[in-house]
């Protein structure tokens, strides 16, 4: 195995003393990816751009705050004698958990005051939150972070057939490790595709595509969680950490290795108990709001605000904006179009 470790320049290039690292950059494009997608979607519902442009820059440092506070929380023993390197963000240490808890904090209030339905603008922004999650993820690859346990160089070469750029930047002090970044980046880059298709299904209902959402991302973060050697964990009961290696189990079929993990610091990962909480509770709701006729509204349905003009309210359906090239006549005019039949009372009126 080699011994040499070839890394990446985390800074991009400076402007006089100030740094930009390629993190940021990262993260940028990311967001504004999402953005695309979000803003896309949103036109066939007749929602103007602007909505999600000011969304995105009230939504990012949200995410940003939440992610960190949710690290720094679990990790308070590397601060607490340190403040400043808190706010040392460039440097890594963030929790997606922690930025989408931030974000749907945001997103609440912001939905809210500007009369929409929370679930019916989550829906949308679901794609787009999980290819800003898959963009991400080479942050962590430049910063050569969130990496897996160790393997041989062989497997990510001959078996993973990754190119020289990355299996380089696996080498961390002579030793190859996992590429969970990768991994991670391609299960949603799938779900991604996923959403796109079945967001045009017609039995989807308000509120299911955001539930998918975690669905999907949550299943992918458990099995490579427990890959990584640098969860965030805690000290819990014997019977739960024996619960989930008991559910990891299929990937030591796979020819996987758990990450080290300190038996001092603890023995259940939360981003592990965190998936396994969030696939039960999403199921649970999509069962619950069928069940009680909450979610009568689909995705395809109209999306207008309670704080729109009626002079606002789009003509044109959702259906109606996927068809390009086909003339679309409001319903104000189509009822001009076949005016009701004269009945017999009319008729002697005209005479």
């Amino acid at each position: 195995m080699s011994t040499a470790t070839l890394l990446l320049n985390p800074i991009a290039f400076s402007i006089g003393a100030i740094k930009v690292h390629w993190y940021g950059l990262i993260l940028g494009l990311a967001a504004l990816v999402g953005l695309y997608l979000a803003i896309r979607e949103g036109k066939r519902f007749g929602i103007p751009q602007d909505f999600f442009m000011d969304m995105l820059l009230l939504g990012v440092p949200s995410a940003i705050i939440g992610a960190r506070i949710y690290y720094v929380a679990f990790k308070w023993e590397d601060y607490r004698d340190n403040l400043w390197d808190v706010f040392k963000i460039w440097n890594g240490g963030i929790a997606i958990y922690g930025a989408l808890i931030g974000a749907i904090i945001c997103a609440v209030i912001y939905f809210r005051y500007k009369g929409y339905n929370f679930w019916r603008i989550a829906d949308i922004c679901a794609p787009g939150l999980l290819i800003g999650q898959a963009i991400g993820r080479w942050g962590n690859f430049v910063n050569q972070e969130a990496y897996g346990g160790p393997t041989e160089e062989t497997f990510l070469r001959n078996q993973l057939h990754l190119p020289d750029f990355i299996v380089n930047q696996m080498n961390v002090n002579g030793v190859f490790h996992h590429p969970t970044f990768l991994y991670e980046s391609l299960w949603s880059i799938v779900g991604v595709i996923l959403l796109l298709v079945i967001r045009r299904m017609k039995f989807v209902r308000a509120g299911e595509m955001f539930a998918f959402y975690f669905i999907w991302y949550s299943i992918g973060r458990f099995f490579i969680e427990r890959v990584r050697t640098d969860s965030l964990a805690f000290q819990g009961p014997d019977w739960m950490a024996s619960f989930l290696n008991a559910l990891w189990s299929p990937m030591v079929w796979l020819g996987f290795e758990p990450g080290y993990l300190d038996p001092n610091y603890g023995n259940v990962r939360i981003s592990q108990l965190l998936a396994i909480f969030i696939i039960v509770a999403a199921v649970i709701f999509i069962l619950v709001r069928r069940r009680k006729g909450s979610s009568v509204a689909r995705y395809s349905d109209p999306i207008v605000s309670s704080k729109m003009g009626i002079d606002q309210v789009p003509d044109v359906t959702p259906e109606q904006a996927s068809r390009p090239g086909q003339e679309t006549v409001p319903p104000t005019v189509t009822a001009d179009k076949h005016p009701k039949e004269e009945t017999d009372e009319d008729k002697k009126e005209h005479l």
